[in-house]
Formats: structure tokens, sequence, C-alpha cells
């Protein structure tokens, strides 16, 4: 498959994750609402924190590894039976990860009060059942993005969540008695609901005549279990190694992506209240991250893990391919600079009125909207790190995938401790402001390697950090007015917050004018990539 037919698949694969992914979920957002005026913040806080979390480590530590290894370019010279009898492995490690995490989970964390959060002890049995349970739907995953499934993995997982979100919904209203046993319940369901959709997609799909368009590698259903070719090796020995270069760095990475929770449930600075609180904020200032930048690094890195020889000199590679690599990752990186720019201006003016619309009086009093302002200048760092990591993870040898799981070491250990020291000062706004030093270091990082990465060719992509300075004066002036807005509206009736709104909306299409007058090159890119049914329309 060229470069450019792999560019083509990962956009689609981008566009129809972010569209399907909003649409979807905007369902699961209202029921959130909903629930969060039934439930207490001390359970919110021990399912959203403790639990989840539980569920969270389980499976990235059993599955990211693989997935990481698996989707290489250089997977294409082994056989799809190695990969899928390797990939089998990330069941039994999640038993061995879910005997240890439970055992952690009940005699290690202190359990919550029963009279208040009642049933914690066999919830923790059953979010490490639902975990297990997902990662029976690996080796699908896997081979689903391989070969760039586009709809699968999307409208799988939103129609899980949309399952998941009626069941707690349901019993929430019904049941409310139940405790954690309806979250388990749910959780349950989106696991079972997730392997199902994968499993009736792939026995439709295996011995169609889409999947011999698409040379997919297997016929029947029977080939997904392990088994072993006469004259080969269960699994690759390069591709085990692979994988465990990339599982000792996913143990720090998960470190460093959930590190406000551990802190929080290992070293008790915040209350189960507390926690929740923060939690629902820390989910409603994700969404865009969630919804937008996950999906685009998701795609974007089969692309560039294609396009690009891991490993290799850019002077040893095609050159006509290390352009279209390095003219998408510039475009990806002002894409997703200026979506955080605009989040983290208007996100400072408008978190009060959008926390008290979402959860009332519960999140729009007390720290709620401090730590959705910090979180917006967060998104920021989120965005551009993403995408920088999402090449790096592409093109490092594995030497430089060793390498760097010191420099996550190092990453690792310095966050726990600014997050504890930084909690201890602010509250809950300390993991914030912990969460933003570690991701500017990361991106730092990031940014050195991409530069050295093209240093010997006539590429910069790391200009896509440059906005042009009309969009930067507009954003300025956006920022005062939308900040003397709120000033004049603040708790006010809601005319006035109507008219606050407005202003908002005015600034926001100023911002947009100027971007399609200047960004004319960025703007190319999203309607031919990003939105490839819109272009084929007007076209």
């Amino acid at each position: 498959m060229g470069s450019e037919d792999v560019l083509k698949n990962a956009t689609t694969l981008a566009s129809y994750s972010v569209l399907l992914q909003v649409m979807f979920r905007v369902l699961t957002f209202f029921m959130n609402a909903f629930t969060l005026r039934f439930v207490s913040k001390e359970l919110i806080g021990v399912v959203n924190v403790r639990l989840m979390l539980l569920y969270s480590t389980l499976v990235f530590l059993s599955r990211e590894a693989f997935r990481r290894a698996c989707l290489s370019e250089d997977t294409v010279g082994r056989t799809w039976r190695q990969v899928i009898n390797l990939l089998w492995l990330t069941l039994p490690l999640g038993c061995l990860w879910g005997f240890v995490l439970v055992c952690v989970w009940w005699w290690v964390l202190q359990a919550p009060d029963s009279q208040i959060v009642p049933h914690y002890v066999p919830a923790v049995v059953i979010f490490c059942l639902a975990a297990l349970t997902e990662l029976l739907a690996e080796p699908l995953w896997v081979l689903a993005q391989a070969h760039m499934l586009i709809r699968l993995k999307v409208v799988s997982e939103s129609l899980a969540m949309i399952a998941k979100c009626l069941v707690t919904v349901t019993l929430v209203v019904s049941v409310p008695q139940w405790g954690l046993y309806i979250f388990s319940a749910a959780q349950c369901v989106y696991a079972g609901f997730l392997v199902l959709c994968y499993i009736a997609y792939f026995l439709h799909f295996l011995g169609s005549e889409e999947a011999k368009r698409k040379s997919f590698p297997l016929e029947q259903m029977s080939e997904l279990l392990p088994s072993r070719v006469k004259g080969q090796p269960v699994i690759n020995l390069k591709l085990a190694t692979l994988t465990w270069s990339f599982f000792k760095q996913s143990l720090l990475k998960q470190i460093l992506t959930e590190g406000e929770r551990y802190v929080m449930t290992f070293l008790n600075v915040l209350n189960f209240g507390d926690q929740g609180v923060y939690d629902v904020v820390n989910n409603l200032g994700s969404m865009v991250p969630r919804f937008l930048f996950l999906p685009i690094e998701e795609s974007f890195y089969v692309f560039f893990a294609k396009v690009l020889k891991r490993g290799q000199d850019i002077r040893h590679q095609k050159q006509e391919e290390v352009f279209i690599a390095a003219n998408v990752l510039e475009c990806l990186l002002k894409l997703v600079l200026l979506i955080g720019l605009i989040i983290t201006v208007f996100g400072y003016s408008y978190s009060y009125l959008a926390l008290d619309i979402y959860g009332g009086e519960l999140l729009s009093s007390g720290t709620g909207p401090t730590l959705l302002r910090w979180y917006s200048f967060y998104v920021l760092l989120l965005a551009v790190n993403g995408i920088t990591e999402c090449f790096v993870f592409a093109a490092m040898s594995k030497e430089e995938v060793d390498r760097y799981n010191l420099v996550m070491l190092a990453l690792s250990a310095s966050f726990l401790l600014i997050s504890y020291w930084l909690t201890c000062l602010f509250g809950s706004v300390g993991f914030i402001l912990a969460n933003c030093c570690n991701m500017a270091l990361r991106s730092l990082h990031s940014f050195v390697y991409i530069h050295r990465y093209f240093h010997h060719s006539d590429h910069n992509p790391l200009s896509g950090l440059c906005p042009h300075l009309a969009l930067m004066i507009t954003l300025t002036i956006s920022s005062i007015l939308t900040a003397f807005s709120e000033y004049l509206c603040f708790d006010s009736g809601w005319f006035l917050r109507l008219a606050h709104v407005a202003v908002g909306a005015v600034c926001l299409l100023s911002v947009i004018i100027v971007v399609l007058l200047t960004e004319t090159r960025l703007v190319q890119f999203i309607r031919t990539q990003l939105l490839p049914k819109y272009s084929k329309k007007q076209t």
C-alpha cells in the first residue's frame, strides 16, 4: 500500500472517528449530567477515581505494548499467525495483573465508608472481570486497525458506551440503594457489548467480498484463535522483543497518564467528595481530547508507522514519503494548536457557566470553575504533545524506545513529587498544574527529537507551532472581551448570561473568519484529508 493510500485511509479513519464519536457521545454527555443529580460526590469519587483507575490500569498494562508493536511497519514482514498468537498473551498477562491489582485494592488501599458507599469489595472484583472481558477483543482490534476497517472501532465503542449509560441511568433511578453494583453492572455491559460487536462484525466480514478486496489474511473465525504453523515459531522473537520494550515504556506512560489518580488513591491527599468533583471536571474538560485529539492521534500513528521506516535515518528513506509525512505533521500541529488556543481563550471565561449548566451547584460552587479554567490551558499542552508523541513513537527505533524509557522514568518520578507538593499547596488545582508541567516537559523532548529527525532535510514541521500574527491578535482581543463580559454577568440572571454567550459567539466567529483568511494551507488540509467526504461533494 503506497503512502498516498495510507494517508487517505488514515485521514478517513480520523474523520469518521471524530464525527461518529461526537455524535454518539453527545447522548452519554447528557446522561452523565442527569446521573450527577441522583448520586453523591463520594460515590462519584469511588467509581470514577478508585474503580476506573483499577480498570484502566489493568487494561492499559495488558495491551498497550502489544498494540504499538503489532501495528508497526515491520509487522508486514511477519505472518499474521505469529501476530495473533502474540496478541493472545494479553489475556494471561491481564489475569496476572488483575490478581495483583485486586489484592492491592482490597488490602492496601483504604476502603470507603460502607454506609455512604456500599458494596466496595465485590465491585473491585466485578470491575476486574469486566477489564478481562474487554481484552478478549484485542486480536480483533489490532486486525481492524491494521487493515483500516474504518467504522468498526468507533461504532462498537460508541454503542457500548451508550449501552453502559442506559444501564447506569436506569439503575440509578430505579434502585439507587444498590450503590456500586450499579456502576459495576454498567461496566460489565460496556465490556461485553464491545466484544460482541467485534465478534459479530468479523462473523459477517470474514470470507466476504470486501475481505477479499482488502486482501484480508484470515478467512474464518477459527483462525483468530491461537495455533501453531508447522515449521514456524509460535511467536516472532523480534516482535516479542519490541513488545517488551514498549511494555517497559507503558508502565511509565500509565503513571504519567493517570498520575493524579494514583496520587489521590495512594496518598489520600483529597477525600472522596473532592475526588468526585475533580473527576467530573476532568471528564468535562477532556471531552475535546477524547472526541477529537485521540482519534486523530491513533489514526495518524498508523499513518506515520506505515510511511516511515522505524529507526532509519531520514536520508535513507524514500524522500517522497518523508515529504508527505513532514507536511502532514506540520498541518496536524497547526490544527491542534489552533483548537487548543481557542479552548484556552474561551474556557477561561465560560467555565463557571458550563459547570452550572452541566451539574448545578454541585460543580459550580467551590473549586470547580477554577479547575476547569486551568484545565482549558492543559488541553492546549495535551493537544500539542499528543501529535508530537504520535510521530515520535512511530519513528523511534527499539534502542531509542529503550532510552526514552529512562526519560519517562525521570518524568514519572518528578511528576509524582510535583503533584503531591502542588496539591498540598493548592488543593485539587495542584493536580492540573503538575500535569501542565509534565506535559510541557514531554512536549519539549518530542520537539528536540523531531528537530533532530528532520535536521538533514529541508523540512521543518515544527513551524506548524507558529500561528499567524493576525490570529494571535484576534484571540487576545477575544480573551479580553469575554473576560470583561463574564465580570459583568457573573452570577446574574439568565438575560445577562445570554448576553455573555452572545459575546463569546461573536468573538468565536471572528476567530474562525481570521483562520479562513490566514491559514489557507491548513484549511485545504482539513478539506482534502480530514473531511474527504465533504471534499468529494464539493467537486
